[in-house]
């Protein structure tokens, strides 16, 4: 109708403030319900604020991304008002098109122009309707509409508290957004409420500047998780990890996105059609170049964006230039920095390419393809997912790429080459090799799922008996009893490199469940039939698994012999440093340890981060550095659990705890067993570590007899043995409380008997020490000069008891003064590793042998000598290490490294006469007075 429409002048009388209370309590939206799990603090906000409109006016955007949860949040929020007795209007904007002029305030009051409430003038309303329905231009323009609308909200709040509530702000008209935010900023002095959400737009967001937010990010990793147990229970762990890494905390991909499937040829990211009409409403109406630049980019997200447009151009046949990618970042689906182009969120590309036709598909690989490097790994890869059919020639350059792949230490890339050569391959024993190739990958990267598809795939073909041996063993992962029937007494010895490599892959698919027992020993023998492969980490890491202790000179000497670190795949390095652990060496553990962190940092890998740190924390704690131990677990506990990977969080958390426990001589509590079942999976011998661990925790509190009962049961099962050997020095010392050397020495007689050639060297260190520990007064000289004879240089957690046991020894000879030197160097250490426990005995020990800390001694400098002995950077250290810092934060603050800090603590405690941190504080407040 192409009429005027003429509104009155607004009223003003009886427009004073108005307030109004609730009708009822606010019912309380249930923390923790499955649709909004980490959103709690949210929740709380939203209710303050329905609280805050009823009472006196409020308004409030919600704002962030598509599947973010902000329409979930909004009806929360409505039932909680409906529940309180709120009147509630509501509109929502329209994506993928252009709305209706005015639809949105149309939506939103409808009801209300049906019934108003509080009585308007007839001429008002019906003037406010015909512009609304037919939308009539007013005189006045849009300032006038806005105070037209205002008016009949704050007529219909006059009779009952009201809450409007407009989801997708941002996609409505743009009139509509214009009144509705004059609205919002007048909503004082009335019980009204609105509420909006809105994504973040470059252009539209001016209109709300001012308006009190509340900003939607991402869930937590931690949160994300439970919110797939909760609404997605059954997801197996390879699938979890995937969901999280492409959900990136949001929670319509963490609900929506489909568990990969097996991969089928042409390769294009999962998505479903909500998530694609939620991250990528408008992407079917961009223009063809538009969406032909954004498919290329879905396909090659590494790819830069000459290379992006030249594939694009060979997609359509059409040249597409740089404008094309305008559209796009309008829609806010990408963004560009000249170069590169990088999505809004990582289920983007999946949500772009969710309705392109699998044709269109392969073209898109094609042109990649072309306009890539010849023969380069992704030209490869890309030319593979555009072939149908059989392809012999293009399987064997996959095969042969694959090799070039693993160099470069992209594992997961390798599986995908030797998956699409395995279909390509027209010969049956050719697939065979390929699927059971990729198979035995998978397995070692933990894709369970994949690893046991590709080797029941492989099992379809011809296969030699060991690689169907290796097949069966991966097809039952994770089954009951998934083992093959036959055992290493029955496996046929290797002929030829094909049969050796499913030979090595099957001892370390195996070894685990053998371990122990005559099927560990068959396994050797085994093993032992590969003398040219004496070297390979996978034998070495197989050995040390099935026998730790009996073969442990042997992994030894194996992990020694590797020169050249460097040339080793970051995957082998964890089997060394795990080998090496096993076999009871955890300084050579925590180098190669060390090594593959720097690796997989380098190559920007952190989800295989969490796998190292664990073991740099095992080795730490066999070290008895608690510190740095507690710092790498709890690292590692974070990292675990922002990749989804609970397994390796269940055993940091349990770890920390132990931690805790050794630093304060307290039993650690015992994890949940849905915590330690989980943890199994991470660290096999984790039951093992506790147990040693608690008993080792009773000791350092003083429970001599307990932790000495404990420790020498673990000693006796084989299953615990290699691990409670850690604990040799712990054991002497409570024997030695207990008066019950004799018992110990027995039992360390053994052990050196039945070790022989294969007693690992730093073992034999530990069994020299815990003699001299036991010793008699009239042996004790002769014991403790032998273990001080020995290379101790690297092994301060064998130096301090050896100090200490020493200290007591001189005391107890009355050789007072040097009983005191040796207790201070013995309390320093201990304090360095994190012995807290320690403390009160040793400063009973100084006492006993005339050390008096607190009024200085001819051996303990006074108070006031302390800056005669400390240079200005030591002093710098002693400040700070009194007030509580850890050496990695004050060596943080001083730009040294967290070790220098340990050595400077090292010359200043004995310098100044204490064995704690806690007395520094004491000594230089005490000085400086």
């Amino acid at each position: 109708m192409d009429t005027q429409t003429s509104l009155p002048p607004p009223a003003t009388e009886g427009a004073g403030p108005h307030t109004r209370s609730l009708v009822a309590p606010l019912p309380e939206t249930p923390p923790g319900s499955p649709a909004l799990i980490g959103r709690d603090p949210e929740l709380r906000a939203l209710q303050d604020f329905l609280r805050e409109a009823a009472a006196r006016g409020a308004a409030r955007v919600v704002r962030g991304h598509a599947g973010s949860g902000k329409s979930a949040l909004l009806e929360a929020t409505v039932r909680s008002a409906t529940g309180a007795g709120m009147r509630v209007l509501r509109c929502a904007g329209t994506r993928g098109g252009a709305p209706t002029r005015l639809s949105g305030l149309l939506q939103i009051l409808w009801p209300a122009l049906r019934n108003p409430g509080r009585s308007m003038a007839p001429g008002r309303l019906e003037a406010l309707e015909m512009l609304l329905v037919d939308d009539a231009p007013a005189p006045g323009g849009l300032s006038r509409l806005s105070f037209a609308v205002l008016s009949l909200l704050e007529s219909v709040s006059a009779v009952r508290p009201l809450l409007m509530t407009v989801d997708d702000w941002d996609a409505l008209d743009e009139p509509s957004r214009d009144v509705l935010s004059f609205v919002g900023r007048r909503t004082q002095g009335h019980p009204m409420g609105l509420l909006m959400t809105s994504r973040p737009h470059r252009t539209h967001e001016a209109a709300l500047t001012g308006l009190p937010e509340t900003l939607l990010g991402p869930l937590t990793a931690a949160r994300s998780t439970e919110l797939l147990a909760a609404r997605r229970p059954g997801l197996d762990a390879q699938a979890v990890r995937e969901v999280l890494a492409t959900s990136a905390g949001n929670p319509l991909a963490l609900l929506e996105l489909p568990a990969r499937a097996e991969d089928s040829a042409p390769h294009a990211p999962a998505s479903t059609d909500r998530l694609a009409s939620a991250l990528a409403p408008g992407a079917a109406h961009l223009p063809r170049g538009t969406r032909d630049l954004l498919l290329a980019a879905a396909l090659h997200p590494a790819g830069d964006l000459p290379l992006l447009l030249s594939a694009a151009s060979r997609i359509g046949g059409v040249e597409v230039a740089f404008a094309a990618l305008e559209p796009a970042e309008r829609e806010g689906l990408v963004e560009s920095d000249g170069m590169r182009l990088v999505f809004s969120h990582p289920a983007t590309p999946g949500a772009v390419v969710h309705a392109v036709s699998r044709p269109r598909l392969r073209a898109a690989h094609t042109a990649l393809a072309a306009v890539l490097e010849r023969d380069s790994v992704r030209m490869l890869w890309h030319l593979s997912q555009s072939a149908e059919g059989h392809h012999p020639e293009l399987a064997r350059r996959l095969e042969e790429a694959h090799d070039r792949v693993l160099g470069q230490f992209e594992a997961p890339m390798a599986v995908l080459l030797l998956r699409r050569a395995a279909e390509l391959h027209p010969v049956p024993r050719d697939r065979g090799r390929c699927a059971l190739r990729a198979a035995q990958l998978a397995h070692a990267l933990g894709q369970d799922r994949v690893a046991s598809t590709m080797a029941r795939q492989a099992l379809r073909h011809p296969l030699g008996p060991l690689g169907t041996l290796c097949a069966k063993a991966v097809a039952r992962t994770g089954e009951p009893g998934g083992l093959p029937p036959a055992g290493p007494g029955a496996w046929p010895a290797p002929a030829g490199p094909a049969e050796q490599e499913d030979a090595l892959e099957l001892a370390r698919i195996m070894a685990p469940s053998l371990a122990h027992g005559e099927r560990a020993g068959a396994l050797l023998d085994f093993l032992d039939t590969m003398p040219d492969r004496a070297g390979d980490p996978r034998l070495l890491h197989a050995m040390a698994t099935a026998d730790p202790v009996g073969r442990a000179a042997t992994v030894l000497a194996g992990v020694s012999a590797v020169r050249q670190f460097t040339d080793v795949p970051a995957r082998d390095l964890e089997r060394l440093g795990e080998a090496a652990l096993l076999a009871g060496d955890p300084l050579r553990a925590l180098d190669v340890y060390r090594l593959a962190e720097r690796r997989h940092h380098f190559h920007d890998l952190p989800d295989r981060l969490p796998r190292v740190l664990v073991g740099q924390g095992l080795a730490h704690l066999a070290m008895g550095d608690r510190g740095q131990g507690g710092h790498a677990l709890r690292r590692c506990a974070v990292l675990a659990e922002e990749h989804g990977q609970d397994h390796h969080a269940a055993a940091a958390r349990l770890l920390v705890d132990l931690v805790q426990a050794l630093r304060s001589g307290v039993t650690a509590r015992r994890g949940s067993e849905r915590d330690v079942e989980a943890a199994r999976r991470s660290v096999r011998s984790i039951d093992a570590v506790l147990a040693v661990g608690t008993a080792c925790a009773r000791i350092e509190g003083g429970d001599f007899g307990t932790g000495l009962a404990s420790l020498s049961g673990l000693l006796a099962d084989p299953g615990t043995r290699a691990v409670a050997l850690f604990a040799l020095v712990p054991l002497a010392e409570a024997a030695a409380a207990e008066d019950a050397s004799a018992e110990v020495l027995t039992t360390l007689d053994r052990l050196e008997s039945d070790l022989g050639a294969e007693c690992a060297p730093v073992l034999a260190v530990r069994i020299a020490v815990a003699r001299a520990v036991l010793a008699d007064d009239r042996d004790a000289e002769n014991l403790f000069a032998k273990a001080f004879a020995m290379d101790l240089s690297r092994l301060p957690f064998l130096q301090a008891p050896l100090r200490l046991a020493q200290g007591q020894w001189m005391r107890r000879g009355r050789r007072y003064a040097d009983s005191r030197a040796v207790l201070r160097q013995a309390a320093a250490t201990f304090t360095l590793m994190g012995a807290e426990a320690r403390a009160a005995r040793i400063t009973a020990e100084l006492r006993a042998s005339g050390e008096r800390p607190e009024n200085g001694t001819a051996d303990t400098p006074g108070p006031a000598a302390v800056h005669s002995l400390l240079t200005a950077q030591e002093l710098r250290i002693a400040e700070l290490a009194g007030r509580g810092l850890s050496n990695r934060e004050i060596g943080e603050q001083l730009g040294l490294s967290p070790r220098t800090i340990g050595a400077y603590l090292y010359r200043i405690f004995p310098r100044l006469g204490v064995t704690a941190r806690a007395q520094l504080a004491q000594v230089l407040t005490t000085s400086s007075a």
